[in-house]
């Protein structure tokens, strides 16, 4: 009833790393690498935000990702919809408590910000990986 992907959750994390470098494009390889993903597959993902209009690739010796947008103003939900689609759009027609989950999962991610994500997630011990 709610299909979210891992897709999701790594385009995220990606987006909080360039929320810490506003200024600056960041390589794909460079998340990648700092957050254990594989460097193929988050291109992938990079490519969709651009077209989801999320973030801006740059060309050349320095090129990479940033955000088109403050990351104030980036919500997970969009992050989450621009991968798979609208959240639970078919518990509505099963109604009861699975519009109400919905619904609640909606507004959780609708209410943080990619900017709150990189500024409360922490490296997980012993990993070089983050959680959120």
């Amino acid at each position: 009833m709610i299909s979210i992907t891992s897709k999701s959750r790594y385009a995220v994390v990606a987006l909080a790393e360039l929320a810490r470098h506003p200024d600056t494009p960041v390589s794909a390889g460079a998340i990648a690498e700092r957050r254990g993903m594989p460097v193929q597959f988050l291109e992938q993902l990079l490519t969709s935000l651009r077209r989801a209009g999320l973030v801006t690739s740059h060309r050349g010796a320095k090129g990479g990702y940033t955000l088109v947008r403050p990351a104030e103003e980036i919500t997970v939900l969009e992050v989450v919809q621009a991968l798979d689609g609208v959240v639970g759009e078919e518990a509505k027609e099963a109604g009861g408590i699975w519009a109400e989950g919905v619904a609640a999962l909606r507004g959780c991610f609708s209410e943080a910000s990619i900017a709150e994500i990189a500024e409360r997630e922490l490296p997980a011990e012993g990993r070089g990986l983050y959680q959120i």
